[in-house]
């Protein structure tokens, strides 16, 4: 994605919450000062993503797959991806499934390459399918996941993610590529018992 593309598709997304910089102070970047530098984001700094950055970046997304492509129904990879998927599949007026892939077992890590845990819809028959994850890195998930659904004997799959990392797999639709740790809005805070508290993760990154 070049930069011009990059600034032109960020107005679909303002406000940003915050990006974190621990080794600088962890001091907050606006807005203007997140378009000039996520070109040279850090794998040290943190993105804070808000629920309504995230609608937003849903909805750019959606409007990429729009402009090229128009797929039957929409596959999310569980857990996290069915987020922007069900969203793109809202936006698109498509129907929505999902597909399990993953390296936790009841939120524990439990390999060191996900797995795929369950088969693909068998409404992937012949029909254009859009799978969808949240962030790509690697590749190794949506890999799986194409050929999973491939098994079904689609009549084509393209990819979707919110985010990519720079010199990372290319699915054929992204929202945004960064190399900052993205806090996603439903990771932030996480059940301790009865209480709602911030990831452990990120102590000390995010606020109360």
């Amino acid at each position: 994605m070049e930069e011009g593309s990059v600034k032109a598709t960020l107005q679909f997304w303002m406000p940003f919450r915050y990006l974190w910089i621990p080794r600088a102070g962890r001091a907050r970047m606006k807005y203007n000062d997140l378009t000039r530098n996520m070109s040279q984001t850090q794998p040290t700094e943190f993105l804070d993503l808000s629920w309504e950055m995230f609608g937003e970046l849903c909805r750019a997304l959606a409007l990429r797959v729009a402009r090229d492509y128009e797929p039957d129904l929409i596959v999310g990879i569980a857990r996290a991806g069915v987020f922007p998927g069900a969203v793109v599949a809202s936006v698109l007026r498509k129907d929505f499934y999902s597909l399990t892939i993953s390296r936790r077992e009841g939120g524990e890590l439990v390999r060191d390459r996900p797995a795929v845990l369950s088969a693909a819809p068998l409404q992937c028959h012949g029909k254009k399918i859009l799978l969808v994850d949240e962030i790509t890195s690697s590749g190794d998930t949506l890999r799986m996941g194409l050929a999973a659904i491939r098994d079904r004997n689609p009549a084509e799959v393209r990819t979707a993610t919110s985010f990519t990392r720079h010199g990372g797999y290319e699915p054929d639709y992204v929202a945004l590529q960064t190399d900052a740790t993205i806090i996603f809005p439903w990771d932030r805070k996480i059940f301790e018992g009865e209480d709602l508290v911030v990831n452990p993760r990120y102590e000390g990154v995010v606020e109360e």
